[in-house]
């Protein structure tokens, strides 16, 4: 069974009479560390998201405006949609710092999660196409999602060999 000391997974020592537990070596605490770094990482910028949700309405405009894209609605639903999606992603954010506090009980969940965000960033690309998004758009905010997912995926399995490993 494996258990969490700070940021790194270790391996539960078998019982016995000896109650220390040992060190975790630098192959389990290396992937673990970064996939904790990474997350959190990936988390508090997404917890930025509730300010955006927050935004005045004249501030949605002229960022759109001066992004280059055409006029923002501005229509109720169109600032629900966008408010909305802004506290999804920051409660988004807040379940992936969630996640750093122990790794070691949210493993399968972040193995899991780690193909979903893959998913999700192909699914982007494929409705930023059908809604007419520019192609710098599409691609910044797909690949980078796949890129991301796929970086959560390495680093996870990179834990689970370093647990096997060692």
């Amino acid at each position: 069974m494996r258990h969490c000391v700070g940021y790194f997974l270790t391996d539960t020592p078998p019982p016995t009479t000896d109650t220390r537990m040992s060190a975790p070596t630098p192959a389990q605490k290396l992937p673990a560390m970064w996939l904790s770094v990474y997350l959190s990482l990936v988390g508090y910028s997404a917890l930025l998201a509730f300010a955006a949700a927050l935004m005045p309405e004249h501030w949605m405009t002229s960022i759109t405006e001066s992004m280059g894209l055409k006029s923002f609605a501005t229509i109720p639903v169109a600032f629900y949609l966008a408010r909305h999606l802004s506290l999804l992603y920051g409660f988004i954010g807040g379940g992936l710092v969630y996640l750093t506090r122990n790794l070691n009980r949210f493993r399968d969940l972040i193995g899991t999660l780690a193909v979903a965000v893959i998913a999700l960033g192909i699914l982007q690309g494929i409705i930023d196409l059908q809604a007419g998004m520019p192609l710098w758009w599409t691609l910044g905010e797909s690949i980078s999602t796949i890129i991301g997912g796929l970086i959560m995926h390495w680093l996870h399995r990179h834990c689970d060999s370093s647990q096997h490993d060692a």
